[in-house]
């Protein structure tokens, strides 16, 4: 993972280690089938895109993934790992990861399934949160 140099304002090490755990939260949130908790990690206005869905507040994301957890998502998980981490300022970030989605007994991500996703996480209140998460096929389909 490539990190950047933070300014001396910039986030502790403490904030670092904060926004490089928010994938864990989602994949053990998604390993539980837990809309909920996967909202809880946006702010209150935050934006989700995936492939064709674009969703818009946590309580819309919360219910986006309950349906989808019900539905397509059921007995699926989610691997995600940091490969890159800039700070703009004391309060805002950009992490990137790279993972995917995991079927029945998979160990690993297949190409299809793999993605690469951009984070865009802020700190309120003391807490970091997602404010807009994103992402894409980690291989072009050309």
């Amino acid at each position: 993972m490539t990190t950047s140099t933070a300014p001396a304002s910039g986030p502790s090490v403490a904030d670092r280690a904060a926004v490089a755990a928010l994938p864990g939260r989602i994949v053990e949130a998604w390993a539980k089938n837990d809309a909920q908790a996967f909202a809880e990690v946006f702010v209150p206005d935050g934006t989700m895109i995936l492939p064709g869905v674009f969703v818009s507040g946590r309580d819309a994301i919360r219910d986006f993934m309950a349906d989808a957890f019900a539905g397509p998502y059921k007995d699926s998980r989610v691997t995600g790992d940091p490969i890159g981490l800039q700070f703009y300022s004391a309060e805002v970030g950009l992490l990137l990861t790279e993972g995917g989605f995991l079927l029945g007994d998979d160990t690993t991500v297949s190409a299809d399934n793999a993605i690469r996703a951009s984070w865009l996480v802020t700190k309120r209140e003391g807490s970091w949160h997602l404010a807009a998460y994103q992402n894409s096929p980690r291989d072009s389909s050309n």
